[in-house]
C-alpha cells in the first residue's frame, strides 16, 4: 500500500481520498482540482486561489521557470512557495507539454527532477512523452519505451521528500495503456497521470478518454493516486471521478475566459450570447452579462475566469457529496445528457461495467432507473453474476406480480427488470428496493430476460414459469426454450372472462319473465 493515499469512500470506481504531501506539510482531499498558474501571467493569484476559492493544491511549469531567467533566478533564491505566495502543495509539470507542442525541449529528466527539488517544488514530472491519439503503433510503442525510461532515471534521482509523477501513456492503444498503468505501479514513484487526453476532449472524443483511463486503471493498483492530465471542464468531472481519477488540472478558467467563455457543468457558453448568468456563484450574484461586457477585457477576463473556478469548485464538491451519498452514477448519467459527445462517454463508461462492479460498493442508498442506460449499470451486473448463490428446487413461478394461471408451484420468486428473478426474501435488499418507472424501456426487459438466464443455467433440475407483463418479443427471445411463458395480461383477459361468464350462469328469469339474480 501507498502510505501518502488514503481512501475514505467510495462509489462506483470514484473515491474520497486523502493525499499527504510531505515535503509541503499538508494533505489534499481529492478529488482535487489544481488550477494551472501560468508564472508570466497573473490572471488570478495563487494567494486568491487559496484563500478565496479553497484551492489547498496548484501546478505550475518548472519548464518555463528553468528557461526564463528573470523566474529562475527568483525561483532559486526564495522558493517556489514564496515566489507564488501560496502555502499548499505545488506540483509542477516538466516540459513534456511544451514537448508535445513543439516538439523538442533542452533538458532531461535528471536535470529537470534536480531543478524542480532545487526550486521547492512538492510534486515533480519526469520528462515522458505525451503520444497523441491515433498515431502508428509502432510510433506508440517507441514513445512509451522513451517514457518508462524517464520513470526509470525518476526513480534514480536522489529526490528527498518530493513526491514524484509517474505518467501512463500508450495513445489509443487500450493495451499499451495497460502495460503502462502496470510498469508505473510497479516503480516506487508516487502519483499517477494519465496523459495526453487533452487532444480527445478538445475533439469531444469522450469515450475514446473513457477507454484510455480504464485501460490505464487496469494496469495501476486500487491505492495509486491518479491524475487525469489537463482535464478540468466541470461538465465532464463526475464521469472521470467515476472512472476512477483523482486529480485534475485545469487552465480552462483561464483560457476560456480570456476567450469571452462561459463555463457551466451543461457546456460551455459564450458571454455574447447570454441574457442571464444560469449560475449563484458570487460573481454571478453580483453582475449581469451586460455588467461583464460593459468591463475592460482585462476586467472581463478575470471576473469570467473567477467563475469559471467557482463552478468548477462546486461540481467537486458535489461530486464529493454525490460518492457519500452513494449515486455518483445519478449525477454521471444526469451529466451524460449535456452533449451527446458525453453521452458517448457515458455509454463508454458502461462498457467498463464489470471492471467498475469489481470497486462500486455492494450497498448504497438508492438505485433509480432513468434511462435506457441504467440497464448496464454495475449493480445489474452484479446481480446476474451472483445468480449462482441463488438455488432453485421443484417448480419456480418468477413473476412480476398480477395472478399467474394456476398455483402448484414449489416456490415463487420476484422479477424486476432490470434485474430479473430473485427470491422474495431479498425484496427489501438494495439494489432491488429500485425506483422504477412504469413505462421500462427495451433494455431493461432484456436485462431482465438475462437474469432468468442466468438463473436457469445455475439450476438446471429446476422447472421455471416466467410470469410476464407483456414483454417485448426481443427480451422473450432470450429467455430459455425451457422456461414456461405466461402473460399475465392474458391471463388477467381469462380470469376476467371466466368470472363474467359465472356470473352470467347464476342469473335466472324470474316470474315475469324479467332477468333477476339469484341470491
Amino acid at each position: 500500500m501507498r502510505d501518502h493515499f488514503e481512501l475514505r469512500d467510495g462509489d462506483l470506481a470514484g473515491r474520497i481520498g486523502r493525499l499527504s504531501v510531505p515535503r509541503a506539510g499538508v494533505t489534499v482531499e481529492t478529488p482535487a482540482l489544481l488550477p494551472v498558474v501560468n508564472p508570466n501571467i497573473d490572471t488570478i493569484s495563487p494567494a486568491r486561489l487559496e484563500s478565496e476559492f479553497g484551492a489547498d493544491i496548484l501546478i505550475t511549469n518548472s519548464y518555463i521557470i528553468k528557461t526564463n531567467e528573470h523566474l529562475r533566478e527568483e525561483a532559486l533564491d526564495v522558493g517556489l512557495h514564496e515566489m507564488l505566495d501560496f502555502h499548499g502543495a505545488i506540483m509542477t509539470d516538466s516540459g513534456s507539454f511544451q514537448l508535445a507542442e513543439y516538439g523538442e525541449i533542452d533538458t532531461t529528466t535528471e536535470e529537470i527532477l534536480q531543478f524542480q527539488r532545487d526550486i521547492g517544488t512538492d510534486i515533480a514530472t519526469p520528462v515522458d512523452i505525451p503520444t497523441p491519439p491515433d498515431v502508428a503503433r509502432e510510433q506508440a510503442e517507441t514513445d512509451l519505451e522513451i517514457t518508462k525510461r524517464a520513470l526509470a532515471d525518476a526513480e534514480a534521482a536522489d529526490t528527498g521528500e518530493m513526491l514524484v509523477n509517474a505518467p501512463v501513456q500508450g495513445s489509443t492503444y487500450p493495451d499499451l495503456r495497460e502495460e503502462a498503468g502496470r510498469h508505473a505501479d510497479a516503480t516506487d514513484l508516487d502519483v499517477f497521470p494519465v496523459g495526453a487526453v487533452v487532444p480527445m476532449m478538445n475533439a469531444y472524443r469522450y469515450d475514446d478518454m473513457v477507454d484510455a483511463v480504464a485501460a490505464a486503471k487496469r494496469g495501476l493498483g486500487v491505492d495509486a493516486p491518479v491524475h487525469l492530465f489537463g482535464a478540468g471542464h466541470p461538465m465532464m468531472l463526475a464521469l472521470a471521478v467515476a472512472l476512477g481519477c483523482d486529480l485534475f488540472d485545469s487552465a480552462a478558467y483561464a483560457l476560456y475566459a480570456r476567450d469571452g467563455r462561459y463555463l457551466t457543468v451543461r457546456g460551455t457558453e459564450h458571454l455574447e450570447d447570454l441574457d442571464y448568468l444560469p449560475c449563484t456563484c458570487p460573481i454571478c450574484t453580483e453582475y449581469s452579462p451586460d455588467d461583464l461586457r460593459a468591463k475592460g477585457s482585462k476586467r472581463q477576463e478575470q471576473l469570467l475566469a473567477e467563475h469559471n473556478l467557482h463552478v468548477t469548485f462546486a461540481e467537486l464538491r458535489r461530486i464529493k457529496q454525490a460518492i457519500r451519498d452513494g449515486d455518483l452514477m445519478e449525477l454521471v448519467e444526469e451529466r451524460a445528457r449535456s452533449h451527446p459527445a458525453m453521452l458517448d462517454g457515458y455509454r463508454a463508461l458502461l462498457d467498463h461495467v464489470d471492471q467498475l462492479e469489481r470497486e462500486d460498493p455492494a450497498s448504497k442508498g438508492a438505485f433509480f432507473y432513468a434511462s435506457n442506460e441504467s440497464a448496464h449499470r454495475p449493480e445489474v451486473a452484479r446481480h446476474h453474476d451472483r445468480m449462482d448463490r441463488l438455488t432453485a428446487e421443484g417448480h419456480v413461478l418468477l413473476t412480476e406480480g398480477g395472478t399467474p394461471s394456476g398455483d402448484d408451484f414449489d416456490a415463487t420468486w420476484r422479477v424486476v427488470p432490470p434485474f430479473g428473478p430473485f427470491p422474495r426474501a431479498l425484496s427489501e435488499t438494495y439494489p432491488l428496493t429500485a425506483e422504477v418507472p412504469e413505462r421500462l424501456d427495451r433494455d431493461a426487459y432484456e436485462q431482465a430476460a438475462r437474469g432468468v438466464s442466468r438463473l436457469v443455467e445455475e439450476n438446471p433440475d429446476a422447472a421455471f414459469t416466467l410470469a410476464h407483463d407483456d414483454w417485448p418479443e426481443s427480451a422473450l427471445a432470450r429467455v430459455p426454450e425451457s422456461v414456461e411463458l405466461e402473460s399475465l395480461s392474458a391471463v388477467s383477459e381469462r380470469l376476467a372472462d371466466e368470472a363474467s361468464a359465472e356470473s352470467d350462469d347464476v342469473r335466472v328469469e324470474g316470474d315475469d319473465g324479467s332477468a333477476s339474480t339469484e341470491e
